[in-house]
C-alpha cells in the first residue's frame, strides 16, 4: 500500500496530476503571469511555482517560455475545433453553421484574458518579438487557416462557390474579431461575455450573403 502511494507522489511530494489537468494548470499559471507580471516574469520557474508543480513536470508541456505562450494561445484556437467539425449538407446550412463557428471564436478570443494579452502586445518590452511571433502563429494565423479550411470543405462539397477561402476568412475575422478586439483593448467595449457578438456576426453574414449592401440600379447596370 505504501509503495502504491509513493508511486502516486511526484515532484517534492505533490500528488501526481492527470496530464490534462497539469496542462491546464500550466496554461492558467502562464496566462496569469503574462497579464499580471509581464513577459519577463513569465519564466519556467515562476510558472511551475504558480501552477503548484515541479519544474520538471512543466517541461512535459513546454520546453521554454515561447512554447508556454504558444500553449496558451493554441488553447484558444483549439476551442474552435468542435464547431468546425460540422459540414453543411445543403447550401442553406452554410451561414447558420458559419454563425456557430464565429460565435465560438468570439466567445474565446474576446475574453478578458485574450484582450489583456493583445493589450500587452501593443506595448514595448524585451523579447516582444518572440511573444508576438508565438501569438501570430498559434492565434491569428491558425484561426484564419482553420476557418479557411472549413470554407474550402464547404466548396468541395458544393455548398459554396469556389473562391479565395483564405481571403474570405481573413475579412470575416477582421469584421467579427479584430475591430471589437481593438475597441476592447482601448476600453471602449467590455470583453465577452459582457459584450454580445451576435449582432455583429449577423451583420457580417448578411454582408457575406449579399443582403447587407447592394448598389442601387445594379441589375440595370449589369444589363446595359
Amino acid at each position: 500500500m505504501q509503495e502504491a502511494d509513493s508511486k502516486t507522489m511526484r515532484g517534492r511530494g505533490r500528488p501526481a496530476r492527470p496530464p490534462e489537468e497539469g496542462r491546464e494548470a500550466a496554461v492558467q499559471a502562464a496566462t496569469w503571469l503574462l497579464l499580471h507580471e509581464g513577459y519577463a516574469a513569465t519564466t519556467m520557474e515562476a510558472v511551475a511555482r504558480h501552477a503548484g508543480m515541479a519544474k520538471k513536470s512543466l517541461y512535459q508541456y513546454a520546453a521554454n517560455r515561447e512554447e508556454l505562450v504558444a500553449l496558451v494561445v493554441r488553447g484558444w484556437t483549439d476551442a474552435f475545433l468542435p464547431a468546425m467539425a460540422h459540414d453543411a449538407a445543403t447550401p442553406a446550412e452554410v451561414l447558420p453553421l458559419l454563425k456557430d463557428i464565429l460565435q465560438a471564436m468570439a466567445a474565446r478570443v474576446l475574453t478578458a484574458d485574450a484582450v489583456g494579452l493583445f493589450r500587452l502586445l501593443c506595448t514595448e518590452f524585451p523579447a516582444r518579438a518572440d511573444l508576438l511571433a508565438a501569438y501570430q502563429r498559434n492565434g491569428i494565423e491558425r484561426g484564419t487557416a482553420l476557418l479557411a479550411e472549413w470554407l474550402q470543405r464547404q466548396a468541395a462539397h458544393g455548398s459554396v462557390a469556389p473562391g479565395n477561402a483564405g481571403e474570405v476568412a481573413g475579412l470575416l475575422l477582421s469584421m467579427v474579431i479584430a475591430e471589437p478586439l481593438r475597441q476592447m483593448a482601448l476600453g471602449l467595449l467590455a470583453p465577452a461575455p459582457a459584450w454580445d457578438a451576435a449582432p455583429r456576426i449577423d451583420a457580417a453574414l448578411r454582408l457575406l450573403g449579399g443582403q447587407g449592401f447592394s448598389l442601387a440600379g445594379a441589375s440595370a447596370l449589369r444589363g446595359s
